[in-house]
């Protein structure tokens, strides 16, 4: 019993460990309505998105970071590959429109970003 214990306890700190990395993995930062973005990952962004989800938007609409997307644009969630390689867009989603990719906060529709090419 004596050795069995010191196994145990091990056995048990091993599992603590490996829950808590696992979990620090795991956690995602949440989007905002402002993100930063460098030249290469701008230019990732935009090699990968900026041909799809392009759409009209209303002609009094200015896209700029901290204005709201109208409620008339579909966003869409910034695709797995693209946020693997670009791991701050994983939260956000996009849209595409007048030849402007705009990175969005889906809780508020908010732009945090704009990229263009």
């Amino acid at each position: 019993m004596k050795k069995q214990t010191p196994i145990a306890l091990a056995a048990a700190l091993l599992l603590a460990g490996v829950t808590a990395a696992s979990a620090a993995g795991m956690a995602q930062s949440s989007a905002s309505d402002s993100l930063t973005l460098t030249n290469s990952q701008q230019k990732t962004a935009w090699r990968d998105l900026h041909m799809k989800n392009k759409q009209t938007a209303p002609s009094s609409f200015m896209a700029s970071s901290g204005t709201a997307v109208p409620s008339t644009l579909k966003i869409k969630p910034v695709p797995s590959a693209t946020a693997t390689a670009v791991p701050k867009l994983r939260p956000y989603d996009f849209a595409t429109v007048k030849g402007k990719l705009l990175i969005v906060n889906p809780s508020d529709r908010t732009i945090a970003d704009v990229i263009t090419g």
